[in-house]
């Protein structure tokens, strides 16, 4: 009996158009269809040209939707294949054996209907091939011509369907991105916001003057020095001051990630690129595009982390795990260590091109037992930080004396362990003033030069500082700038010393030297 066309057209359609959700559109449209063509699954594919991926969007049989997601590359030549056969036939086909096509012998091998036959259907909308059908039958099945006239009836509504199922895709794709750039870049704000670096003028002004030199340029930068000594804040100081500062700073902690999972994280992978790869994943290299990339404690990447990290650092580009797309990429890279690489690469542990490629501008970080004159305006700054943080109100006072504990302190953890300090400080403050226990002064500490020599234990905070300075004047007697000045002797900008002296009630100038000069004999 001769099918009704226009019933049949519109009785499909309205299965194809009748739900936004794609699977069960086709589902509901396999079961209609059965009744006119033989088969057992239908599949919908396409093929991705940016990325040479093909993939089955939507599979339905008899036993309902399957789920499991088949996504496979393809090469050129197989590209090449497909559309000369496309070019020689219809826009629909017969094929034998699905294994002997090369636009389906690969899904099919994956979905093991490789030796069955079917009936393949290009769909075509304006003029451009965005996809393909498959019908498929596991038995020997003779399809005729007629089982092709009534699909090719359908290849318009099957191209918008697939065409709308792909537009909401990219617009889900395009949104998550949106979301997820927003809560990983979120965090690397609150991180960088109001960011400063204290002792910029005093213990770590030549760290911050080789930084300005730098920031201009997209060279890499090695950050050199302890663990606790504030890589991380120097880093994002260059970022921030950088023609960069408005695109993405990038945090990557190499001794953190797990060896499985070092190039998914660096580079991203493709959906079904390895077992959980449910969705497609930007890596931080891809996130960092355009601004820059830290690299925290690369001396932690394994041999074969540090030889993918090189051609990235060379070629400029990335491909996703499981993608054969390559991917350009304008950032700087600035990585940490507190290793010693040269010692490194003589072991045979770390590779020396690239520790050359990491050591264009490198920068050393003195610990904090070498800048001392920082601890005050430190601790001072992690009280107010983290008394907002806990809630605490108005930030306590510290005790007499306290101060001077923490100078003499030799402090092998740097500034994180001074910072957990007053952390534990703060946790244990009982509403009188903050009491810094627990700390030991070292034996093997190195002693204080005069410069740096502790106050009374009366002084607290301020009047420690005000010692300090009062001490670089009397060692200048009474001047402020140029060689051999008080402003020299504490590593600080003039400027910067003037403001503390006049905060600080410090008499200072020409009428004040001779209270800074040697008594007459």
């Amino acid at each position: 009996m001769k099918t009704n066309d226009d019933e049949f057209f519109r009785e499909a359609v309205s299965r194809i158009c009748g739900s936004g959700n794609i699977e069960k559109a086709l589902q509901e449209c396999f079961f209609f269809l059965k009744n006119y063509i033989p088969m057992n699954q239908v599949i919908l594919n396409i093929f991705d040209n940016t990325t040479n991926m093909a993939e089955a969007v939507v599979r339905v049989s008899d036993d309902g939707i399957l789920l499991d997601s088949i996504i496979i590359p393809y090469t050129r030549q197989v590209k090449k294949d497909m559309e000369a056969y496309t070019r020689r036939s219809k826009r629909v086909w017969m094929v034998r054996r699905l294994g002997d096509y090369e636009g389906t012998r690969h899904i099919a091998e994956k979905s093991g209907t490789a030796d069955f036959p079917g009936v393949i259907m290009d769909l075509d909308l304006d003029g451009r091939i965005i996809g393909k059908l498959t019908i498929i039958h596991s038995k020997e099945t003779r399809f005729s011509q007629e089982h092709l006239r009534l699909l090719e009836i359908l290849n318009t509504p099957f191209a918008f369907a697939l065409s709308h199922h792909l537009k909401q895709r990219e617009i889900r794709r395009l949104k998550d991105i949106v979301e997820d750039n927003q809560m990983y870049y979120q965090e690397e704000l609150n991180q960088i916001s109001g960011g400063f670096v204290i002792g910029a003028d005093s213990g770590l002004k030549p760290v911050m003057e080789m930084v300005r030199r730098v920031a201009h340029q997209d060279s890499p930068v090695l950050l050199i020095g302890e663990t606790g000594v504030g890589k991380e804040v120097i880093a994002k100081a260059l970022h921030r001051i950088s023609p960069r500062s408005d695109k993405p700073f990038i945090g990557v902690n190499c001794g953190a990630i797990p060896e499985s999972l070092m190039d998914s994280e660096l580079f991203g992978h493709e959906k079904g690129a390895f077992t959980g790869a449910a969705v497609r994943k930007r890596g931080r290299f891809e996130r960092a595009d355009g601004g820059s990339i830290f690299l925290d404690e690369v001396g932690e990447l394994k041999k074969e982390a540090q030889v993918r990290l090189l051609r990235v650092l060379q070629e400029k580009e990335i491909e996703r795990v499981g993608g054969t797309e390559t991917l350009s990429m304008d950032i700087r890279v600035i990585a940490a260590t507190h290793r010693n690489l040269e010692e490194m690469i003589r072991d045979k542990i770390f590779r020396e091109d690239l520790y050359f490629r990491l050591k264009v501008f490198p920068i050393y970080i003195p610990p904090l037992r070498e800048r001392i004159l920082d601890i005050p305006a430190l601790v001072s700054h992690f009280i107010q930080k983290k008394s907002v943080d806990m809630k605490l109100g108005i930030p306590p006072s510290i005790a007499p004396g306290q101060i001077d504990k923490l100078m003499e302190y030799h402090w092998p953890g740097n500034v994180r362990e001074l910072e957990n300090a007053v952390e534990r400080a703060l946790i244990l403050y009982n509403g009188q003033q903050l009491h810094f226990d627990g700390l030991e002064a070292s034996a093997s500490a190195p002693p204080a030069s005069p410069q740096e020599a502790p106050a009374p234990a009366s002084l607290n905070l301020d009047e420690a500082m005000a010692r300090h300075i009062t001490q670089a004047l009397k060692s200048a007697q009474g001047k402020i700038h140029g060689p051999g000045g008080a402003a020299e002797l504490l590593g600080i900008n003039p400027m910067t010393l003037r403001h503390r002296l006049k905060k600080l009630g410090i008499p200072f100038g020409r009428a004040a030297r001779e209270n800074y000069s040697p008594p007459k004999p």
